[in-house]
């Protein structure tokens, strides 16, 4: 799969496209995608997703609500779908301020060659969103090129839509954002260095570096740790603003179990399993390092019952 940032640049393929945040890269938009990559086969055209960073919500309206995936994040997951190509293109007040005949001649068709879109027909475009599906299909006809709906796709009674994972995140149903996500959510990140209070609280982290996003999730989690050598390690992990040290940034920090090794500057994924608690103040840093313990007995307790029942080994690492 190819990234552009420029629609003017690469290789000019004629394609069948389409546009979308795809935040999270859930199982509604694979299913679009699958759709993209039946119509493009069945055209002998390339595949191509289009997406802006940030994402004009965010533009728009900064910090209104958390995003499920980092740019990067939503790369590597859009390099597992069948893509030839993602143009993502940089939403600027000059992108802002286009019209939505003007986004079709020079996006879609001098910087696409695109000769099939495949859209919501609840998709708006254009300044002042003044763009509707009828507009496009309208000035597809005109343009050289067809327009297709996407399918909805739904899960037990509901659409699924990055909007519906993070509500269920933000109420810790993680079963549901799994289920929607068609995996468990994980967030990556580079470890960087902390203000090092876990470690007179007992229990050392790892500080994930979140790039100044926000979290959709907040509480304590047990949690899998992927990209620590082999394998995946179980830990417990802190998600939110740590009230009781008057945290005012958001923050993930991971505590590993049966784990002992220095992790500053790896880039690993978090993936969240089982949540333990919601994130509170505690009157002082003793309550606090009272509960921290508390917290990795329940986290290790989550992860022997489930070694029991799946025959897996994050138990026995300790005690060989």
């Amino acid at each position: 799969m190819q990234l552009l940032r420029d629609s003017r640049g690469g290789e000019r393929l004629s394609c069948v496209a389409t546009i979308g945040n795809f935040d999270g890269v859930h199982l509604g938009h694979q299913a679009v995608l699958r759709q993209v990559s039946q119509a493009a086969a069945a055209r002998g055209l390339a595949r191509v997703a289009v997406m802006f960073e940030p994402q004009p919500r965010e533009f728009f309206r900064p910090g209104e609500e958390p995003r499920l995936t980092s740019l990067r994040e939503k790369i590597e997951r859009l390099r597992t779908q069948p893509l030839d190509r993602v143009l993502c293109l940089p939403f600027n007040a000059r992108l802002a301020a286009m019209t939505a005949e003007a986004f079709v001649t020079q996006v879609l068709v001098a910087g696409s060659d695109v000769r099939h879109l495949v859209i919501g027909d609840d998709f708006r475009f254009g300044k002042g969103r003044r763009g509707d599906f009828a507009l496009l299909t309208d000035l597809g006809a005109r343009s050289g090129f067809t327009v297709e709906a996407t399918e909805t796709l739904v899960l037990e009674g509901a659409r699924v839509s990055s909007t519906r994972i993070r509500a269920a995140l933000a109420r810790g149903d993680l079963a549901e954002a799994q289920a929607c996500l068609g995996r468990r959510y994980a967030i990556s990140g580079r470890v960087v260095a902390g203000d090092r209070r876990g470690r007179t609280l007992g229990a050392p982290t790892a500080n994930v570096a979140l790039g100044g996003r926000s979290l959709p999730v907040s509480g304590v989690f047990a949690v899998e740790v992927h990209g620590i050598g082999p394998g995946v390690h179980p830990g417990v992990a802190n998600a939110g603003f740590r009230p009781t040290v008057d945290g005012r940034r958001p923050s993930l920090e991971v505590h590993l179990l049966w784990f002992e090794g220095d992790l500053y500057r790896r880039r690993i994924t978090v993936e969240f399993l089982h949540r333990v608690r919601d994130e509170r103040r505690f009157g002082s840093l003793d309550e606090l390092k009272e509960q921290i313990g508390r917290d990795i007995e329940q986290a290790r307790q989550f992860f022997l019952q489930r070694e029991d029942a799946s025959g897996s080994r994050h138990g026995e690492r300790k005690r060989l």
